[in-house]
């Protein structure tokens, strides 16, 4: 699979405890997102952050820690996260979804020569 040097950046901002259809939000998406094809999907944890409530997530306090802020990012063609934007839309309860352009310098599997594996 190859990208367009002129992709799309799709983030994704969620809590860690958000679920859909009985699992975690974010496990929801990424599998999603392979189903359909995507180009790739990542999550990243946040040791802290808020969203439109205001309300303060992070690792700092105990009782807040198990809902830190989630991140998801997938890159892939603009056709290909128009396309995934509605069904993205049906998964989601609250959170902020926010797509920028992005230039892609390289897209390829394997590792480089001389690298650990």
């Amino acid at each position: 699979m190859t990208l367009p040097r002129e992709s799309l950046l799709l983030r994704i901002f969620i809590g860690e405890s958000d679920r859909h259809g009985g699992r975690p939000l974010y496990e929801a998406i990424v599998l999603k997102a392979r189903e359909v094809g995507l180009a790739g999907a990542t999550v990243l944890r946040s040791p802290m952050g808020f969203g439109a409530a205001s309300r303060m997530h992070t690792a700092k306090i105990l009782r807040l820690s198990e809902d830190l802020p989630l991140i998801i990012e997938i890159v892939d063609e603009e056709a290909k996260i128009d396309a995934f934007l509605p069904t993205l839309d049906t998964m989601m309860g609250g959170g902020l979804v926010t797509l920028e352009k992005v230039r892609v310098l390289h897209y390829r599997h394997g590792h480089a020569e001389g690298a650990a594996e």
